[in-house]
């Protein structure tokens, strides 16, 4: 490293080719560490980043980027002098050069409260503002890269979220992101995710339901389901998931919010959605139907929608795809049997119960759980539900389960409730709206 040193204060071709070297050699992380603990070396490599040599420029930021790649917060902190240079170089310079000093505030932040701490103050929300505009496509990737890094800190909440906020920074990021869906550009998955985390700090919301994101994130879903292959391009799932998240959590407000997106194409939407991505990343299922609670848990108009439209067979497919899946198509359920007598007739009409007898089988409490909590709504609403219910055998089904501690009280409910008129046993559904993944 010294001998690296000593060849980047030659002259300067031996200067060129060593701070080529160099930045090969800060790909390793011993070496990372003891750069930075040799004196002047930051020093020396700020003086090349601020030269008016632009080859020499282009070398120092490449080494500064591998240094920020660094796991140690030492080597962030050590980096700490640079970062009023890279926030300046942000505004002009190459492509590329912009791009560097993007990725190289990234990477610094993740590992740095200082560093962020100190950028801060510096102006960095500001300064990625006035980029947001860009033309180029590698910048803006970038850019988003930054934000998503910064707005996943712990003090993101109180002191970064406040200060995008009062930028032009959302309004760009939302238009960006529907813009960019069907292309699946890098710049619509970063900036995808910002708003999934600003989302999740739930001091936003209302700034981002003021500017339209329900209905913008809304037509995003419904144009893509139009129009995506049966073979999804790949990366297509990355920008696709924080977007039905940002939904799922915005409609968790009790904000009035779900009267905006009565629109029961979204449902049919998310049923295309789910069935292009169920083999290849079964994960969006998750997803897809987080918002799909979310969107039947209190207004009964997505429950109508979803049994006028027919998409109940298609729901109780989902039920073997995994435990999370199971859980969540029962809420949905529930959801329904919730809004009283003729939506559970509907159910019973959909013979439910031959698809619900063998979820009663499995060892997952939470599972066996919900589907309780079905069967009691739908047997309170639906006295001939109850009757098929033991013609099916599903009496012998719940009698597996009475030694189980946390089913046990819930049970023998049912068991009483299929032996007498319904109404003698009382506990309560569940068809809360669900916060999405943070």
């Amino acid at each position: 490293v010294l001998q690296l040193l000593r060849g980047v204060q030659r002259g300067s071709e031996d200067r060129k080719r060593s701070l080529s070297r160099l930045r090969w050699a800060l790909q390793n992380k011993e070496t990372q560490q003891k750069f930075v603990r040799l004196d002047s070396s930051i020093r020396m490599l700020i003086g090349l980043f601020t030269s008016s040599l632009a080859d020499m420029q282009m070398e120092a930021a490449r080494c500064l980027h591998e240094l920020s790649h660094s796991s140690d917060p030492a080597v962030a902190e050590a980096c700490l002098p640079v970062t009023s240079y890279l926030l300046t170089y942000l505004s002009g310079h190459s492509v590329e050069f912009t791009e560097l000093c993007l990725y190289t505030l990234g990477n610094l932040v993740v590992e740095s409260e200082a560093v962020r701490k100190q950028l801060l103050p510096q102006g960095i929300i500001p300064v990625l503002a006035s980029c947001i505009q860009s033309p180029h496509e590698a910048v803006l990737e970038g850019l988003g890269y930054v934000l998503s890094q910064l707005l996943q800190a712990k003090e993101a909440p109180a002191e970064i979220v406040p200060l995008v906020l009062d930028s032009v920074l959302p309004q760009h990021m939302l238009r960006l992101v529907c813009s960019g869906l069907k292309a699946g550009t890098g710049a619509a998955v970063e900036f995808a995710w910002c708003l999934h985390y600003i989302v999740c700090s739930h001091t936003a919301n209302a700034a981002l339901l003021s500017l339209g994101a329900l209905p913008a994130l809304t037509s995003l879903l419904l144009d893509l389901a139009s129009e995506i292959p049966q073979d999804a391009p790949e990366g297509l799932e990355l920008l696709v998931c924080p977007v039905l998240r940002c939904l799922s959590n915005l409609l968790a407000e009790e904000t009035g919010c779900e009267v905006q997106i009565q629109d029961e194409r979204l449902l049919i939407a998310l049923f295309l959605i789910l069935q292009c991505f169920l083999q290849q990343h079964p994960f969006i299922v998750q997803e897809c139907l987080w918002l799909l609670n979310n969107l039947t848990a209190d207004k009964p108009f997505f429950c109508s929608a979803l049994l006028s439209l027919d998409l109940l067979p298609a729901l109780l497919q989902l039920l073997p795809c995994s435990q999370m899946a199971s859980v969540l198509v029962l809420t949905v359920l529930c959801n329904i049997a919730e809004k009283g007598p003729a939506y559970c007739q509907q159910l019973h009409r959909q013979p439910a119960l031959p698809l619900l007898l063998p979820t009663l089988t499995l060892p997952d409490p939470e599972v066996v759980g919900q589907c309780l909590e079905l069967l009691h709504l739908l047997f309170l609403h639906c006295p001939e539900a109850a009757a098929d219910f033991v013609r099916q055998g599903g009496h012998r089904a719940l009698k597996q389960h009475q030694s189980t501690p946390e089913l046990q009280e819930r049970v023998q409910a049912l068991l009483d409730m299929v032996r007498q008129p319904p109404g003698a046993t009382t506990f309560s559904p569940c068809h809360a709206t669900l916060s999405a993944f943070s």
